[in-house]
């Protein structure tokens, strides 16, 4: 097992060999995953060095240091969090050669076709169907929700392949150019102006089969690894003290003593806690993350993230008054990085509402936590032995 100095000595060595001030940035993040400093838990051959993953602050903050460039994570984050370690886990060498790479530098950013509009938070019963047709797949349906669909190549999707079967028996995982002929990208207005979100119609898309992810028919199995994924990146994000709203919030109060009652007070002390609480749940699931798969400890993170986001931005609309109710721009944008931080208070406000929706509704993640965390009995489906083209639509 490489410690903690050797590995220090290997980025040392490799940046005497590319100094990041007289190399291109896309060479320069192709060469340090090739020396296997990417994601230093990954294989040699696809980025890493099969070192524990809790090594990888080490190596990011030695690039830190040196002036280095990144891999921009925030713009990339569905490709980083949900696409590549599902790709390491159930994708052929040939996918991961082909994949994993480009991801990592950002030359190929990702977005995620799951959710449809009869299909969200029951992703099962989705209608999207993949037909074979030789050596391809052909894709018809229509998905929504999808962040980054307009700057995205590349696309994790789940169609329904067997309609004869039960709705999580039926579907399978594939990998779709978003770039393919019949890929249509639509923008979705949000309640904040923007539009960060978008539908995605699917019409006659040609997917070869060497682009499908793991079994036919196992793509529900496949899919509940990106979920998974998924719920750790939102909600166990790597944050310091007083990092995001809650920060926002303490600095206003801090700079604007005008605006302090003692009730007010009384609440910030407890979001305070609360979010400092959040945080460090969230360092001891990365923790373990560290030594095995994500579970669903992860939903459980997501859903105090979303639940505390809401309620600091609620606190700062009341603190601020008649000041809090002003906004900033409706002009519509396409952001590809939603920096809540970076906005007015009244955007947070707005924003924060989406927190409860994306990445996992957070009544779904309520049932996930009370059957597979508590233990407490499953809810009961009628629809689960049921063949897909039986249920009511």
């Amino acid at each position: 097992m490489i410690a903690t100095d050797e590995l220090r000595d290997r980025v040392r060595e490799f940046l005497s060999r590319y100094d990041p001030t007289r190399h291109d940035r896309s060479e320069f993040l192709r060469a340090r995953f090739d020396a296997g400093l990417a994601w230093v838990h990954y294989p040699p051959e696809f980025g890493g060095l099969d070192a524990p993953r809790a090594l990888q602050p080490v190596v990011d903050e030695e690039f830190a240091a040196a002036g280095a460039p990144d891999n921009d994570p925030r713009s990339n984050g569905i490709g980083l969090g949900m696409a590549a370690p599902t790709i390491l886990h159930h994708g052929s060498d040939e996918q991961r050669r082909r994949f994993l790479r480009p991801l990592w530098t950002g030359e190929e950013i990702w977005c995620q076709l799951f959710s449809e509009p009869g299909a969200g938070s029951d992703l099962a019963a989705l209608s999207t169907r993949a037909v074979r047709d030789g050596e391809d797949w052909v894709v018809d349906g229509q998905k929504v929700w999808t962040s980054m669909a307009h700057a995205a190549q590349w696309a994790i999707l789940i169609a329904r392949t067997d309609p004869e079967a039960p709705k999580h028996q039926g579907l399978t995982y594939f990998l779709c150019d978003m770039t393919a002929p019949g890929v249509e990208v639509r923008p979705l207005r949000q309640i904040t102006g923007e539009a960060e979100f978008n539908e995605v119609f699917l019409s006659g898309v040609r997917i070869p089969d060497t682009q499908r992810l793991g079994s036919v028919g196992q793509g529900w199995r496949v899919a509940m690894d990106t979920l998974m994924n998924e719920r750790v990146a939102i909600g166990g994000g790597n944050t310091t003290r007083e990092d995001g709203m809650i920060g926002v919030v303490a600095d206003t109060w801090r700079q604007r003593p005008e605006l302090r009652t003692p009730g007010l007070h009384d609440r910030l002390l407890r979001l305070w806690v609360e979010a400092e609480a959040t945080r460090l749940t969230g360092e001891r699931l990365r923790q373990q993350l560290a030594v095995g798969a994500p579970g669903p400890e992860g939903s459980a993170a997501k859903l105090a993230f979303a639940r505390l986001n809401q309620a600091i931005s609620g606190f700062e609309m009341e603190m601020l008054a008649e000041q809090g109710l002003e906004y900033d721009d409706w002009t519509l944008r396409r952001p590809e990085v939603t920096d809540m931080t970076a906005r007015g208070p009244g955007y947070r406000y707005l924003r924060a509402k989406g927190n409860s929706i994306e990445g996992g509704t957070s009544e779904i993640l309520r049932n996930i936590i009370a059957e597979r965390v508590l233990g407490l009995p499953a809810e009961s489906r009628a629809d689960k032995d049921v063949p897909w083209k039986e249920l009511p639509r």
